[in-house]
């Protein structure tokens, strides 16, 4: 059984200089009330691991606001302008990747893949000072995987035990993530008794999840 936590005991789960795999696409299934603490305990020198940073004042975007961020890897930040001040001047050192080579990136590290073998970027930027492998007559980036000491998670409800379940398009990258991570905290929408969430609704066994909390917490 795990004791559901507070917003602030979980930011301090998460050291600075941590790397940290954040939960959702542009803020949708992102973990808001752990977000919010981090801002609040002062976290600084992240390596954040996400889809995208939102928007200003919203999800990740306020990590940027608050100088939380020190590099991070993601497949966009257009939307957010002050991520791409802060890629500009040199505050943020950012890492853009494709964002189907970013999933499989994190999926990789979950599972123990070496690396993942793409076309996606062959040509570009991408693909400097990347490994080229053929195959078959093909060439192909090899990705090395992702892997965090930290993944923020955001599910629809969550039981005692940590099992899982998703909303629609929440779901995004949360289920790869809790793969990806030494330690994994969920952030649930609500706590429920076991056996209260079908087991086919699981999307995430409780075995991945190492502490939870309660977004109305």
């Amino acid at each position: 059984m795990k004791q559901a936590l507070k917003p602030a005991a979980a930011a301090e789960l998460v050291p600075d200089g941590a790397v940290v795999m954040i939960g959702g696409f542009m803020g949708v299934g992102s973990p808001h009330r752990i977000i919010d603490a981090l801002v609040a305990r002062g976290a600084r020198d992240l390596t954040v691991i996400a889809n995208d940073t939102a928007r200003p004042g919203h999800g990740i975007g306020k990590l940027v606001s608050a100088g939380a961020v020190k590099r991070l890897v993601t497949s966009h930040i257009g939307l957010n302008p002050e991520t791409q001040a802060g890629m500009i001047s040199g505050g943020i050192d950012v890492e853009l990747v494709p964002q189907g080579t970013l999933v499989e990136r994190i999926r990789a590290g979950g599972v123990g893949l070496g690396g993942v073998l793409t076309a996606t970027g062959l040509g570009t930027e991408v693909e400097d000072g990347k490994q080229i492998v053929e195959v078959r007559g093909k060439r192909f980036l090899l990705e090395e995987p992702l892997h965090a000491d930290v993944a923020l998670i955001c599910a629809q409800r969550a039981d005692y035990l940590g099992n899982l379940e998703y909303s629609l398009t929440a779901h995004n990258f949360n289920p790869i993530m809790a793969m990806a991570a030494d330690t994994v905290i969920a952030e649930a929408h609500v706590i429920v008794p076991l056996g209260v969430i079908p087991p086919d609704a699981v999307k995430t066994p409780g075995a991945l999840v190492d502490h939870v909390l309660e977004r109305a917490s």
